[in-house]
């Protein structure tokens, strides 16, 4: 039973890390899985809060400047739908050339409508009074989205590419000739000596002072989220692993078991002895069953079996400890001792036998011949805890596990469906919740010696449910 009991560690590619485990390299493959899953889902939802934000942008337009040549902006607002169409086609986890080159478009276009003038307006302003439309506040709408992307290098990337996009526009503005002398010294000559708000009123001034402000607050905030992203990216790849090796405690373990060990695995690295109760479960004859059958047949058949058996080891409180072909072992008391385990084991050992003969009927409304099933139980001191170095598989080993197995192995000698041990009889009976019901339809037989173990077994047996 295999478990994967160490988290990858994501700190990023830039960092050198020690060599990962084998089961390390699984969690974090595992988990960049999930991080691309989730980055597909994130795109899609900035992708939709971009169309939003562009919606709304295209109403308030109208509001904030009533004129006709808004229209001109609002029809730009179409060109930027389309660029995050275009980036939800060709989106996808780690780098992406496309998805940046359709980035890039993004911020120039921005860029060039927020210094390039409205060549439908009618009015002949200086080139610097496109700064006074404050239309930089736009940039982080796209700041913003991008963070919905789980990628912390889209965001970094787009707070230097905005910052040096408007950098360079302010320098194309800047070095554009001189329109509006005229006004500029009417303005000088009105405020006087006051040099600080002849800058700020100046209608052809560019004000880098503003313009060097915006840049900085962007990097900054630019910085800061990517550094949140970074660390949402580190979270969901340790939740990733973490819902990894539950889903692999949820193979071996019932519910009830796996909310514990979820808490605190230390129960599974503990080497140590207990008593447990221990069950073997197979098809009889499923030798000559498969033979002259489909594959897809007889996979077919132990998939029907297994889902079943399955199904009532976690009922009754069990652990799945190996599937063996057409057969399965189980433990009762593993990892956690308990004080039903004996009485646990044998109700499920029946509720085995009811569920094949449940099966059978279906099997037999479709034509197929009757499957038998074979258990043994047993009762017994075993040693259980981790083994293994990198991979690790929590294992019950022990004497009680071999009487098990070969008790099984008597129900072809008895031609009965379950072989028990008077050990695990007794220890059912002094349990609490166990009453005469469990016990009826158990055959006393006289004691057999077992191989494996020093003294001669009490035996019980149960005959087949006939469907």
């Amino acid at each position: 039973m295999s478990i994967v009991a160490d988290t990858a560690d994501f700190s990023g590619p830039e960092r050198t890390a020690p060599a990962r485990t084998g089961a390390q390299q699984d969690t974090l493959k595992f988990a960049e899985a999930a991080l691309a899953g989730s980055k597909q889902e994130g795109l899609l939802l900035a992708v939709r809060a971009r169309w939003v934000a562009l919606a709304v942008t295209a109403l308030t337009l109208p509001v904030i400047n009533p004129n006709w040549e808004v229209i001109y902006y609002v029809a730009m607002l179409g060109l930027f739908a389309l660029i995050g169409w275009a980036q939800l086609r060709v989106g996808k986890a780690g780098r992406s050339p496309a998805e940046l080159a359709l980035m890039f478009c993004d911020l120039a276009l921005l860029t060039f409508l927020s210094v390039v003038p409205n060549p439908w307006s009618t009015v002949n302003w200086p080139l610097a009074m496109q700064y006074r439309f404050d239309s930089f506040i736009y940039f982080f709408i796209f700041l913003a989205t991008s963070t919905l992307a789980y990628s912390w290098r889209t965001v970094a990337t787009m707070g230097v590419w905005t910052s040096v996009l408007w950098a360079i526009g302010v320098g194309w503005v800047y070095w554009q000739p001189e329109t509006h002398a005229a006004l500029s010294e009417r303005v000088r000559a009105a405020v006087g000596s006051d040099v600080r708000l002849f800058d700020i009123i100046d209608p052809a001034s560019i004000n880098f002072g503003a313009r060097f402000q915006q840049i900085t607050v962007f990097l900054i905030v630019a910085v800061t989220l990517a550094l949140a992203a970074r660390r949402s990216n580190a979270l969901l790849m340790s939740h990733a692993g973490l819902e990894r090796e539950r889903t692999n405690l949820a193979r071996y373990f019932s519910p009830n078991v796996v909310e514990q060990l979820s808490q605190n695995d230390e129960p599974l690295k503990q080497v140590r002895t207990q008593n447990v109760a221990v069950l073997f479960a197979d098809i009889v004859d499923f030798t000559a069953y498969a033979d002259g059958r489909s594959p897809i047949e007889v996979i077919g058949t132990l998939r029907h079996f297994h889902e079943r058996m399955e199904r009532e080891v976690f009922r009754h409180g069990g652990t799945l400890d190996k599937y063996l072909g057409d057969g399965l072992m189980a433990t009762f008391g593993t990892p956690f001792a308990g004080g039903c385990d004996a009485v646990n084991a044998l109700r499920c050992a029946q509720a085995m036998i009811g569920a094949i003969a449940d099966l059978n009927l279906d099997r037999n409304s479709r034509g197929e011949p009757p499957i038998r099933v074979s258990i043994g139980l047993h009762y017994g001191e075993v040693v259980l805890g981790d083994i293994g170095l990198n991979r690790l598989e929590f294992a019950v080993i022990g004497s009680a596990v071999n009487a098990a197995s070969r008790l099984e192995a008597l129900t072809r000698e008895f031609g009965c469906a379950l072989v028990a041990s008077d050990d695990l009889v007794q220890r059912a009976r002094t349990e609490a919740g166990s009453s005469h019901a469990d016990f009826a339809h158990l055959a006393e037989k006289p004691a057999r010696a077992i191989r494996g173990l020093e003294q001669p077994v009490g035996i019980w047996t149960r005959e087949y449910v006939v469907a």
